[in-house]
């Protein structure tokens, strides 16, 4: 009652004036639901791929300048006829490596593809197709904010009147959120193919690869993209893989550099593929299946980090994947993606190196890291079949470890192994270096005569310019 009181006391406004104030707030909050339903409610996208065919022929002319604005990234109409890549301006740098989006059949039709294919016939002064591309695209992916945003700042060009996209959000509330999103979400995709890897470049880890690993994984969290490389290389051949498919990416909704359980962020490092998670199996969350990783790995253990269950999985079935930063620690993708990679034969064991930036090489300079730690590791072999056990405890470091045990009681297990009929095949080396300098060293061991068969795993550390085993046991 005192409360009702209080109102009552309070002056009153004008009749007309607070009508009119009631008109405004009332067509302010219908405006910003019109902005959330034209948006959608969640973010989407889809894989690399080829943008449409363009066919040869004259540009259309326009008969104003116009220019597409997405967070600073511009496309315009090209100067002449015949040029077909897509090329952008603004904050975004265009990489030296850049090249045209491979063509792979299997993507054509993508949202993303889609989307390029939209920008292409844009850049081409093609506006009228473009707008056609873009509604069939929003028609079909009706979750696909970005796809929407798209189409809706086409028809604003079609009529002349160009969306600054800082204008459309409000300071705070759902909507403003959701907005920021979006446009880092524009932003990711735009960089994504005005910054391709040049053909024949790889990632430096990736210093040796066996014929039976069939597939490489590669993750860039910084660009929220995932690189899945196939092995073609030949018997005596250390690294050729080709890289397969180039798709867009979730990581944690608080980032990268995972540390402790219930963190939200994705872990970075070496990981291998440990199983394979059917849809049917899974709550809808995780889409038409998951690819658990071995987080925490060796050097994760060590270094003290927590956590469980980190997964490469799809999304739920009303959604074509998620912003940037949305999962719980997980990399997610398109559900169309996860089931691609889960259809590849081989693919449970596959390395999967998540890292903040990739550092794209030239395969031949690969030759020179590897050859030296190849001579390492060879010593180590050399030292064991001699049963050179002084040498031998030599390469293993105080800090050694498995299954909870130090190196005091494994020693005399490692001992054992000290003989010379072991062989050593399928050899793999991959580099990891942060505040530490790692290789991860995967192998096949065969103890003769009795012929058993065992994939082991190492993790290897400078230390004081020598490189000691720290993580030595079954992969």
């Amino acid at each position: 009652m005192a409360a009702a009181a209080a109102q009552d006391g309070a002056p009153r406004a004008p009749l007309r004036t607070k009508h009119l104030l009631r008109f405004a707030w009332a067509c302010a909050a219908l405006g910003l639901i019109a902005v959330a339903v034209w948006l959608g409610t969640h973010n989407d996208d889809g894989r690399m791929g080829a943008t449409l065919p363009i066919k040869e022929g004259v540009v259309q002319t326009l008969p104003v300048k116009w220019q597409l604005a997405i967070d600073g990234v511009t496309v315009q109409p090209a100067a002449t006829g015949n040029a077909k890549q897509l090329r952008a301006s603004g904050p975004i740098k265009q990489a030296s490596t850049a090249k045209k989006v491979p063509a792979t059949g299997d993507s054509v039709g993508s949202a993303e593809s889609r989307l390029f294919a939209v920008y292409e016939h844009m850049r081409l002064g093609e506006r009228a197709r473009a707008l056609a591309l873009a509604e069939s695209l929003s028609n079909d992916y009706p979750n696909f904010q970005l796809g929407q945003l798209l189409y809706a700042d086409l028809l604003a060009v079609s009529s002349n009147k160009p969306i600054n996209l800082s204008t459309l959000s409000p300071k705070t509330g759902t909507v403003s959120t959701n907005l920021k999103v979006l446009l880092e979400e524009s932003r990711l995709r735009l960089q994504a193919i005005t910054e391709v890897p040049a053909p024949g470049l790889l990632p430096a880890n990736l210093l040796r690869l066996p014929k039976t690993t069939q597939n490489v994984i590669a993750v860039d969290t910084s660009r929220s993209r995932l690189y899945w490389f196939v092995n073609r290389a030949k018997a005596g051949e250390a690294v050729d893989l080709v890289l397969e498919k180039d798709l867009y990416i979730t990581v944690g909704k608080n980032g990268v550099l995972k540390r402790v359980e219930g963190d939200g962020r994705t872990p970075l490092g070496v990981y291998f593929v440990s199983s394979k998670l059917p849809g049917e199996d899974l709550p809808d969350l995780y889409g038409r299946g998951a690819l658990p990783i071995n987080y925490p790995n060796a050097l994760d253990i060590l270094r003290g980090k927590t956590g469980s269950g980190i997964w490469l999985h799809g999304t739920p079935a009303a959604q074509y994947a998620r912003a940037p930063l949305a999962t719980e620690g997980c990399v997610a993708m398109a559900n169309p993606d996860i089931s691609t990679l889960m259809s590849q034969v081989g693919i449970i064991g596959t390395p999967v190196v998540i890292a903040p930036s990739i550092d794209w090489v030239a395969r031949d300079s690969l030759t020179e890291p590897r050859d030296r730690f190849q001579a390492v590791f060879d010593q180590w072999v050399a030292l064991r079949a001699n049963n050179d056990l002084g040498a031998l405890r030599s390469t293993y470091s105080d800090t050694f470890f498995r299954r909870g045990k130090n190196l005091a009681h494994w020693w005399p297990t490692l001992k054992s192994e000290a003989v010379a009929t072991v062989k050593i095949s399928d050899l793999s080396i991959i580099h990891w270096k942060d505040d530490d300098d790692v290789m991860v060293v995967n192998y096949l061991e065969q103890i003769t005569p009795r012929g058993k068969l065992t994939r082991k795993r190492q993790y290897w550390r400078l230390e004081a310019g020598n490189w000691k085993i720290f993580y030595e046991g079954n992969a």
